[in-house]
């Protein structure tokens, strides 16, 4: 189980701690925004256990079916969770409207607050070691649930904030209004999750950056060839794959060329994390004259 899986697994824990927490103070208070959140909740430990199954799937090396691995699993369960998310948030709604319809005062208000408060410490906590590790080592499952728990957190401030103007103005209709509001904020992180994770498995480039990172480590790293043409990358959970057309000239040996793509190749999976790299070679009268130029 490498450290990606570890950290998934934990996550599933961290969420089942949390969610008993949130239980309870909606449990002493009979609160529909508390209630909203604690369901909210739920959904992390379900995408935590999607994100430990994906993370194990992705993990597997290539074989004859899957000749180019299995990182894509890693989008899947990020899609899952984005549609666990969407889910959530209109079974918020519809009870945020039945509250709106028929309010009801809320028990112990004070009390509720202290016991949610301190589950939104753990899962802020949580969130941001969530998103550390994700961008650290490039995993799309965990930067996922790192988002999901982060807009949890996020959640729980509202519903923290809401519960108190319930406490200072005696409105309980303030209760499922703050509830639909959370729910629309879940909603909309549910659908940037879901459009992300479509991306990657559309085979979306890589960033920008990135790419121009990996131009400039052709043009520097390929002395001997005469340009690089048609550069392309996509991301595959934690791979990022290469490919490119080298031109070299016509009378080069073909040791020679191979030389060239091994330093290329050795530079570019020394820089970019992940990266997985094809080079075809071509013939001088193959140029294009609009690829990378070599220093």
């Amino acid at each position: 189980m490498d450290r990606t899986q570890k950290a998934a697994l934990a996550s599933a824990v961290v969420g089942s701690v949390v969610t008993g927490l949130k239980f309870l103070a909606f449990w002493l208070t009979g609160s529909l925004a508390l209630y909203s959140d604690a369901l909210e909740s739920i959904i992390n430990v379900v995408a935590a256990v999607c994100a430990f199954v994906a993370l194990r799937v992705a993990g597997r090396p290539a074989d004859a079916e899957h000749p180019y691995g299995h990182h894509k699993a890693e989008f899947f369960s990020a899609v899952i969770e984005g549609a666990l998310i969407i889910v959530a948030a209109l079974l918020i709604l519809r009870e945020a409207y039945y509250g709106v319809l028929a309010p009801k005062p809320v028990d112990a208000p004070a009390l509720g607050l202290a016991v949610n408060a301190g589950a939104t410490v753990v899962n802020a906590a949580w969130a941001w070691a969530l998103l550390r590790w994700g961008r650290a080592w490039r995993s799309p499952a965990l930067t996922a649930d790192g988002r999901h728990v982060l807009a949890d957190v996020f959640t729980s401030g509202g519903v923290l904030v809401g519960l108190a103007a319930v406490l200072a103005t005696g409105l309980p209709v303030l209760d499922p209004l703050v509830a639909g509001l959370v729910a629309l904020n879940i909603l909309w992180s549910g659908w940037k999750m879901v459009r992300d994770s479509v991306d990657g498995l559309m085979d979306r480039a890589a960033p920008g950056e990135m790419v121009a990172q990996i131009r400039a480590l052709i043009s520097r790293h390929g002395a001997g060839a005469l340009e690089a043409h048609d550069v392309r990358t996509r991301h595959a959970g934690q791979a990022t794959f290469i490919d490119f057309h080298l031109v070299v000239p016509g009378e080069m040996t073909v040791r020679e060329s191979h030389d060239i793509c091994d330093r290329l190749e050795q530079a570019l999976e020394t820089t970019v994390p992940g990266a997985v790299v094809a080079i075809h070679v071509e013939p001088a009268e193959h140029a294009k004259f609009r690829g990378v130029p070599v220093l």
